[in-house]
């Protein structure tokens, strides 16, 4: 009787025939795979790309030595996959799982493929829980929900690494897992992010996965999808919700063209190749909020993409922007006004939308942006225009106090329930007699009188996220003495 054998326990050998850059050249490989894992003469490893006719195409993602033409060439047939576990918060790793801060090495728990498939429409379920970002113009206004695609897009130098990592810090204490991937940025950018880390406690919920721009291409290209499947790791096996920030899908792009030019692919617009589209696509697909059977964990994809002098039309930029379920766009313009976060409501926009934030929020902010945009428009013409009237200032006025409340400082996430409180005090007229540059310290002092006495009235906002009547009435009764302490 004839023997089953699975070829899979074997190992099949082959021979380096060509080097170019980060691309080998291997002959002999007859039953391999793409994304398959293979070892070049045990001082180098790299990852099937590609097939020709005579010999198949290795990009090489990790090198200790050189490598020459007829090097011995090891694969096992098995998926590249990536070790990943709960030891891994706390730690910074690079593209292949290994750790790069000397704190010792990483006990894994388990493996997850790094092109893992994501999951069908029937093991999802719609978004309802917000993520909490602590920058008050997305929580107000475009807000985010566990499990959603958020873009963050914008030129260079317009606070887009600001709001991701304000929004890592903001999840602490709230059982998110956060994941920060770093693709082609300089060290010292990333010893900055790990300084904040390090700053504010961030380590106990997250992780770092960085491909510098001094690794080699296979690394930069590899990382968001192992930053995405050790996130799969805490959502599927862990059941909680996770947070991973792509720092940025510009650089992964030019990455994964200077690889496809080394290997011969035609080039289409700007020289990227045919399945750019895919290779990002098949990425932010795999995040989502999974059914109570599957666990009921989520996983929130950030997305940072640059654009060059505000083109959001270009390939890159209009690729992300329709596969993602929202952009948050930074305005240079802003930016140059003092306006920060420099975040455009025109062209910024949550489709998840209001569904998913505190009711106590969605009241408070229901005509909250398009006064906003009004002011901004009203603004422009009396640039252009002398001589307003004095209902014109005062309206200008109270879109200026209105400007005042949204901004904020970097790395200093705001609370929800501050916010709700914030939006309370403009709604019910404490900031009408107000001026613009007074606006900031007045709220400051009234939050921490407010939190001081009436402890228990923000207690039960925090619990219950909604502004109840008895809620109101001891707000307004505190907020009205703090405004005439004779009363």
């Amino acid at each position: 009787m004839p023997q089953k054998v699975n070829l899979f326990q074997f190992k099949e050998y082959g021979e380096v025939t060509e080097i170019r850059q980060d691309v080998v050249h291997v002959k002999g490989l007859t039953n391999c795979m793409n994304g398959q894992l293979v070892n070049i003469a045990d001082n180098a490893r790299g990852v099937i790309v590609g097939f020709d006719t005579a010999y198949v195409l290795v990009l090489l993602v990790s090198q200790t030595g050189a490598i020459k033409p007829g090097d011995r060439v090891m694969t096992t047939l098995d998926d590249f996959r990536i070790p990943t576990g709960t030891e891994f918060l706390g730690r910074m790793v690079n593209a292949l799982g290994e750790p790069l801060d000397r704190k010792g090495r990483i006990q894994s728990d388990t493996t997850y493929p790094i092109f893992n498939s994501a999951p069908s429409v029937l093991e999802r379920i719609p978004l309802t829980e917000v993520l909490e970002t602590g920058t008050k113009i997305i929580d107000m206004l475009k807000p985010v929900g566990r499990g959603q695609r958020m873009l963050l897009i914008g030129d260079r130098m317009t606070g887009k690494t600001t709001v991701a990592v304000d929004a890592v810090l903001n999840q602490k204490g709230k059982d998110v897992i956060c994941i920060y991937c770093c693709i082609g940025k300089s060290e010292a950018a990333v010893n900055k992010i790990v300084e904040l880390f390090d700053q504010n406690g961030v380590w106990e919920y997250g992780v770092i996965v960085v491909a510098a721009a001094s690794d080699p291409m296979g690394q930069q290209y590899l990382a968001p999808y192992v930053a995405a499947s050790i996130g799969e790791y805490f959502m599927h096996d862990k059941d909680m919700d996770v947070f991973v920030v792509f720092d940025d899908f510009t650089k992964h792009a030019w990455a994964y063209r200077q690889i496809s030019l080394l290997l011969e692919r035609a080039p289409g617009r700007d020289a990227y190749p045919g399945d750019i589209f895919y290779i990002h696509s098949q990425l932010v697909e795999r995040a989502g909020k999974m059914r109570p059977e599957r666990g009921g964990g989520s996983m929130t994809h950030m997305p940072i993409v640059e654009t060059l002098q505000g083109d959001v039309a270009g390939y890159i930029p209009s690729n992300i922007v329709s596969m993602t379920d929202g952009q948050i766009y930074m305005s240079t313009p802003l930016f140059g006004e003092g306006f920060k976060p420099a975040i455009d409501m025109g062209l910024s926009v949550s489709r998840i939308g209001s569904r998913v934030q505190w009711p106590a929020m969605k009241k408070l902010t229901a005509m909250l942006q398009l006064e906003f945009v009004r002011y901004k428009e009203l603004e422009k013409l009396t640039r252009i225009r002398a001589g307003a009237s004095a209902d014109v200032e005062e309206r200008l006025k109270k879109g200026k106090v209105l400007e005042e409340l949204l901004k904020q400082d970097q790395n200093v996430p705001v609370p929800m329930h501050e916010q709700v409180l914030l939006l309370f005090i403009l709604q019910e007229g404490f900031l009408e007699h107000v001026e613009p540059d007074e606006v900031k310290g007045l709220l400051r002092r009234t939050l921490g009188a407010l939190e001081k006495d009436s402890p228990e009235l923000v207690e039960e906002l925090i619990r219950g996220r909604e502004l109840t009547d008895d809620i109101r009435k001891g707000l307004h009764e505190h907020l009205t003495r703090l405004q005439n302490p004779a009363v």
